[in-house]
């Protein structure tokens, strides 16, 4: 097979920080060459929830053959690679160590510079792999598993933080409901399929604000008033309806981050809003985000379902704009499970 010319730059883009074993390569930041994704929720199903010790250990066992496989898949040797970019935080520390120790000792080896790459930074750069055209300044909303974030973003690699949860993560909150409704792991996914068939105004939620910070989100009350509808439908032997208990659930963490999204986008301006990040992936909140958007004339951004979750092409794409920044890693780079976004 004739190799094909290689072009300005290429990055190797490692995410390890949860259930994931990802590996991609990107050009220029903004072009997918390969995008390999090795998951493990059919193990951790089994357990209702991640365990960071196995998620360890198959990350060990996965990585080198993901990443050999996101090279061959865009048809370069490691040689024209020129930077691997890895997550190092935030996520669990022992997945996370496992991408940040194999990254260094690859670039160590290779000779090639080393990116270490924030994870939310890495969501938000999912829009710019997606857009081709697009640039800040924007607006973006990410939402996972693990963070709810509103972000200004100034510029490649700069962000202000107006917005974020208090407590629960959006994803945080998907999973223990549908734990509680017995829809089991994954609940985001899960919760999105029974909410189709349920009437999302059967129950009527409670939506918490924060005093003095609105544009921050809370959504462990909400949690805390399905739990307890749960409890008292069983406490008198009443009929659970599941399929509405999740579209109302559903509909209440939406509204809820649509509408905060939406206030900020009145304080600020701007003529695009993005979204990212694993719920990025619902349908329902996308398609109420679009409608939000629409009625205010403004564009709105959102990655492929496969670029919302976890993936290495996200971090490809941030560790390049990050290496055009100036930002190098040295062989000391730690993996840091509470990283906050803008910090290195």
């Amino acid at each position: 097979m004739e190799k094909r010319q290689v072009p300005l730059m290429l990055t190797l883009g490692i995410e390890s920080s949860c259930d994931e074993t990802a590996a991609a390569v990107v050009e220029d930041g903004r072009v997918l060459h390969s995008n390999v994704i090795s998951t493990q929720i059919p193990i951790h199903t089994l357990y209702g929830g991640v365990v960071p010790e196995i998620a360890s250990r198959k990350h060990i066992e996965r990585i080198n053959q993901v990443v050999q496989k996101a090279l061959d898949d865009a048809n370069i040797t490691l040689k024209d690679i020129d930077a691997i970019g890895v997550t190092y935080g935030p996520g669990l520390v022992g997945p996370l160590l496992v991408g940040s120790s194999f990254a260094k000792a690859m670039a160590y080896a290779a000779g090639i510079p080393l990116v270490g790459v924030h994870h939310i930074e890495g969501h938000i750069s999912a829009n710019y792999i997606e857009h081709k055209d697009l640039e800040p300044p924007f607006l973006c909303l990410i939402v996972s598993g693990g963070h709810t974030h509103l972000v200004r973003v100034m510029d490649y690699g700069k962000y202000e933080i107006i917005g974020r949860t208090v407590d629960d993560a959006a994803g945080e909150a998907f999973d223990k409901v549908a734990r509680a409704i017995g829809l089991g792991y994954p609940g985001g996914p899960k919760i999105e399929k029974k909410a189709l068939e349920g009437n999302p105004n059967a129950i009527d939620f409670p939506q918490a604000k924060v005093t003095d910070h609105p544009y921050d989100f809370s959504f462990s009350g909400l949690k805390s008033a399905v739990l307890n509808y749960l409890n008292e439908k069983n406490m008198k032997g009443e009929e659970i309806n599941s399929a509405d208990v999740a579209a109302s659930f559903q509909k209440t963490v939406i509204d809820s981050l649509v509408k905060r999204a939406m206030l900020a986008l009145d304080e600020y301006g701007g003529d695009k809003f993005a979204i990212a990040g694993g719920v990025a992936s619902n349908g329902a909140f996308r398609h109420a985000m679009d409608q939000a958007c629409e009625k205010r004339n403004v564009e709105f951004l959102v990655p492929s379902p496969i670029l919302c979750t976890d993936n290495g092409a996200m971090i490809g794409a941030a560790a390049y704009f990050d290496y055009q920044n100036g930002v190098r890693s040295g062989l000391d780079l730690n993996a840091i499970p509470n990283l906050k976004l803008g910090e290195r």
